[in-house]
């Protein structure tokens, strides 16, 4: 199936940011006070979202430390200026609107940013995630620029997951196919369902189990509340795929995928109970099946799961600018930043020396 040249980022269409809003999924009760910014440039105008936070909850470039730090001080944290896509860890565009991005936007942009810094008091702003022509525009030397790892697949033109499978070396080529047989032993179907054919039932299910999942990990319900998905299922179903699997005809597990023209992305996930290896089908070799049948380029599966590396998810740095208004605080988190740059460096180096592909590939 060929892949449509024309869908855009996903989590900065207006639909998206609109939902966050809409659900009180971001909002000023929960500690995402909206504050966007606006730029305009002959007929077009620029957008750039921005929060006032008051916590770092839900932005996966941990500062947690820095706040103490503040805190051990006698020094405000909070309230701090954040441009990011909330709870989306996915590198992307941070302007829209703007077909030729250029430095006098980004300089105008970041001008306005201290700007609201000022009136609100902010002790800090964070660009999170962009893409690369956003990092390169924004060079200012106030900013301070962070790395992270995640770990993406990319399709190198392959026809089938089968043809994936060729570059892996035997052990791992068997693993994968051991864990897939398992899926048929347990008699486990999974259909990836997209857009319009997602129905109201599953979406109903998709909720529960997202809840389950946060309720398990940290006793939350999650951050994203349930008008929160209503809403995108009907104002943006063409970039959104579920894979649901079933058990004797029962639906039992669900994963929430998003895509645009070249990227699919893996969001969320949960199940009934516990299936063996059922977590890897859903949120790993269905989304990479998908990504081959429409042609994208890569799967972002999200943050963090360093298992992703033996199933042929290799590393890429992510990438963060901050400004830190406190000179001395600036200073010591630069000195952070150089010290943790080196550490990121050897994980990626440890982290290659860990895929599963024949050395040729390599």
């Amino acid at each position: 199936m060929t892949q449509p040249k024309n869908l855009p980022y996903p989590f900065m269409r207006p639909e998206f940011l609109q939902a966050l809003e809409n659900s009180k999924s971001a909002s000023e009760q929960s500690g995402w006070q909206p504050i966007h910014l606006s730029l305009a440039d002959g007929d077009q105008t620029g957008f750039m979202p921005l929060y006032l936070k008051e916590h770092s909850m839900g932005e996966y470039v941990f500062d947690h430390a820095w706040a103490n730090a503040y805190h051990e001080n006698g020094l405000e944290y909070f309230p701090k200026l954040l441009t990011a896509i909330p709870f989306t860890p996915s590198t992307g565009p941070r302007i829209r609107g703007i077909e030729l991005l250029g430095q006098n936007h980004c300089n105008q942009l970041f001008e306005e940013v201290l700007s609201v810094a000022d009136e609100t008091d902010a002790s800090s702003w964070h660009l999170l995630f962009p893409q690369a022509r956003e990092l390169e525009l924004f060079n200012d030397p106030r900013l301070l620029q962070r790395s992270g790892v995640q770990y993406h697949w990319h399709n190198r033109d392959f026809q089938s997951f089968d043809d994936f499978l060729g570059t892996m070396n035997s052990r791992k080529r068997k693993m994968v196919r051991k864990e897939r047989a398992e899926i048929v032993r347990q008699n486990i179907d999974v259909e990836v369902l997209v857009g319009t054919d997602i129905s109201e039932e599953i979406w109903g299910l998709f909720y529960q189990l997202y809840e389950r999942t946060y309720a398990k990990r940290n006793g939350t319900r999650g951050y994203l509340t349930r008008p929160f998905f209503i809403e995108i299922a009907t104002t943006m179903p063409e970039q959104i795929a579920m894979a649901v699997a079933s058990q004797d005809g029962i639906p039992i597990a669900c994963a929430l995928y998003f895509f645009d023209s070249d990227t699919l992305y893996g969001r969320y996930w949960g199940s009934v109970a516990e299936f063996s290896y059922l977590h890897f089908e859903l949120c790993y070799y269905r989304g990479i099946e998908f990504a081959i049948e429409r042609g994208l380029q890569r799967y972002d599966a999200g943050a963090q799961g360093e298992h992703k590396l033996m199933r042929g998810f290799e590393p890429i740095k992510t990438h963060s600018l901050h400004w830190i208004r406190h000179p001395e605080f600036r200073d010591a988190i630069a000195r952070f930043l150089t010290q943790e740059e080196r550490s990121i460096d050897s994980h990626m180096q440890q982290a290659e020396d860990l895929l599963p592909f024949k050395k040729a590939q390599a």
